[in-house]
């Protein structure tokens, strides 16, 4: 892009802050307790005022109200999210309209690096979430190891069907030309001959220590409150039950049962030995983990059955559990 085409490009690219991208849309269903309830199960979300009717009337609050972090939940699109580029681009929304004009301009590459939300007020079942999305800012370009781009900040306010707001979120990505560094011969002949490997699993300043004893002692940590001796997964700096932060861990024995699972078909992500059933596994000790149950035909998983996991190496760069199906007629005996 020469600089005259690139000050074009961003005049184009700035008209877009302050646009609004997405009109005042209404959530596709209404806040309801059985989304709630799924929601709080697979979080491991014990407060009671999310799920006991009985128990939240009797509280402060009144009544059952939605956890807080469902806000953006009752906004999303759900399935058919996963076609809207093969929409008309006239009829597709000015959030994916900014998008196809960045890629349109070799700005290929998306990573979300920032999601920051507030709650201002609570939602009950019942609650209509309307969410509404405006273009808050653009930066210069960036120049970053995933290649040169443009951070894009957008704004999105929640309100109800009272017109009052509930909650906003600014969520930031990046866009970005994929870096093409050439490399050395030999390097390339490395890679080139390389086994594609998983994913490598995010590490922060939460789960850094999760991974640590993982890898290098082969055991599964679970994270325990030192107030009030409640087990949390995956790790993060605060109980749910009592807020307090600070923790200890225990060793899971990795024994449990399959909660729910699902079988990936497509597409194929190199690095993964397929069939690949990834599965949700009630431990033991009282906590769930998300894995894979291998080692058998996917017809003979259900939900239910005892699992036994073991700590393995995946490949060249993972080592994660895995979980066997003890007996296929294990469901519910321990």
């Amino acid at each position: 892009m020469t600089p005259e085409e690139k000050k074009v490009f961003e005049t184009k690219l700035y008209s877009w802050v302050g646009k609004e991208i997405i009109p005042p849309t209404a959530g596709p269903d209404l806040v309801n307790e059985p989304m709630i309830r799924q929601w709080a199960e697979v979080m491991g979300d014990l407060n009671p005022v999310y799920t006991d009717k009985a128990f939240a009337e009797k509280s402060s609050k009144k009544g059952l109200i939605a956890p807080p972090t469902m806000l953006w939940t009752w906004s999303l699109e759900g399935y058919p999210m996963a076609f809207a580029d093969q929409q008309d681009p006239s009829q597709q929304d000015g959030q994916r309209s900014l998008h196809r004009f960045m890629e349109q301009n070799g700005f290929t590459g998306v990573l979300g690096t920032n999601c920051d939300q507030e709650y201002l007020k609570e939602l009950r079942p019942g609650d209509s979430v309307i969410a509404n999305m405006v273009v808050k800012s653009i930066s210069e370009e960036k120049a970053t190891a995933m290649g040169n781009g443009y951070f894009i900040e957008t704004l999105t306010t929640f309100t109800n069907q009272n017109k009052e707001t509930v909650g906003t979120m600014v969520f930031r990505v990046l866009k970005f030309k994929p870096a093409q560094a050439p490399k050395a011969a030999n390097e390339s002949a490395a890679t080139e001959n390389k086994a594609p490997t998983r994913l490598k699993s995010v590490r922060g300043h939460d789960n850094a220590w999760w991974w640590n004893i993982l890898e290098k002692e082969k055991k599964v940590p679970i994270q325990r409150c030192k107030s009030c001796k409640t087990l949390r997964h995956p790790p993060r700096p605060f109980c749910n039950v009592c807020q307090s932060g600070d923790w200890d861990h225990v060793e899971s024995k990795l024994n449990g049962e399959i909660f729910s699972f699902i079988e990936l078909h497509y597409p194929e992500i190199p690095g993964y030995t397929y069939p690949l059933i990834c599965a949700v596994i009630s431990l033991d000790e009282g906590t769930r983990i998300v894995s894979n149950v291998i080692d058998c035909k996917p017809e003979d998983v259900k939900i239910g059955l005892r699992v036994k996991g073991e700590v393995l190496q995946v490949d060249a760069d993972n080592i994660i559990p895995q979980f066997r199906i003890i007996n296929k007629n294990s469901v519910g005996s321990k």
